[in-house]
C-alpha cells in the first residue's frame, strides 16, 4: 500500500543532478591524477587539481546528505541514496590519499605501470559517469547499467594485474638497493589500484538499486 501511494505522489529528482555532478568531480579528479602520472602536468598541478574537487565533491556529497533528511519522497531508498554517494566520494577521497602519498615521499617520477594505472581510473571515471544519469529511469537503461557495471568490473580486473605487475618491477628494480622507494612506489601502487577498487563499489551499489526497482 505505501509503495502505490509513493507512486502517486511527485518525486524529487534533484538528487540526480548532484548525482551527476559528484560524477563530473570524479572524472576531473581522474584526469588530474593521470596527468601528473604521465607528467602532462605537474606534480604539483595535478595534486592541487585533485584537492579542488575532492573539496567540491565533498561539499555535494554534503547536500545529498541534507536533501536526504528534507524531502518526502526521494527516487529511491534513503538508505541506497546514502550508500551511492557515500561510494562515490570515497573514489574521490583514495585520489586525495595517493596525491598525498606521492607529496609524502616526494615522487617525481612514475612507472609505466602507474601512468597506465592512471589511464584506467580515467576510463572508469568515465563509465561511471555514463552510467549514473541512466538511474532517472531505471527500467529503460537496466540492460546498460549492467553493460557498464561489468566493463567496470573488467577494468577492476585490469587495475589488479598492472598492480602485480607493477610491484614485481618494482621488488626486482629495489630488492638490494633502495628500500625507501619500493616502500614509496608499493604504497602509490596500492592507492592507485583502490582508486578503481572504489569506482567498482559505484557500480555494485548502482547495480543493487537496478535490480530493487525492476
Amino acid at each position: 500500500m505505501l509503495g502505490w501511494f509513493r507512486k502517486l505522489l511527485p518525486r524529487e529528482d534533484k538528487f540526480f543532478d548532484l548525482f551527476e555532478a559528484h560524477a563530473a568531480t570524479l572524472v576531473a579528479g581522474a584526469g588530474a591524477l593521470k596527468g601528473l602520472l604521465d607528467g602532462s602536468q605537474s606534480v604539483a598541478a595535478g595534486s592541487a587539481e585533485v584537492l579542488r574537487q575532492e573539496n567540491h565533491a565533498d561539499e555535494i556529497a554534503g547536500e545529498v546528505m541534507q536533501a536526504v533528511g528534507r524531502t518526502f519522497i526521494t527516487p529511491f531508498d534513503r538508505g541506497d541514496i546514502e550508500e551511492l554517494i557515500g561510494s562515490m566520494d570515497d573514489a574521490i577521497d583514495q585520489m586525495q590519499k595517493t596525491v598525498k602519498t606521492i607529496a609524502l615521499f616526494e615522487v617525481e617520477d612514475f612507472a609505466p605501470c602507474m601512468q597506465e594505472l592512471g589511464f584506467v581510473i580515467v576510463q572508469t571515471s568515465e563509465r561511471v559517469a555514463d552510467l549514473l544519469p541512466m538511474l532517472r529511469d531505471i527500467k529503460k537503461h537496466a540492460v546498460n547499467i549492467g553493460m557498464l557495471s561489468r566493463e567496470i568490473g573488467a577494468m577492476e580486473e585490469k587495475s589488479d594485474e598492472l598492480h602485480d605487475q607493477g610491484l614485481k618491477e618494482l621488488f626486482r628494480a629495489h630488492r638490494t638497493s633502495d628500500t625507501m622507494a619500493y616502500i614509496a612506489g608499493a604504497e602509490i601502487y596500492d592507492h592507485l589500484e583502490k582508486v578503481v577498487d572504489r569506482f567498482e563499489d559505484v557500480a555494485k551499489r548502482a547495480g543493487r538499486i537496478v535490480l530493487e526497482h525492476l
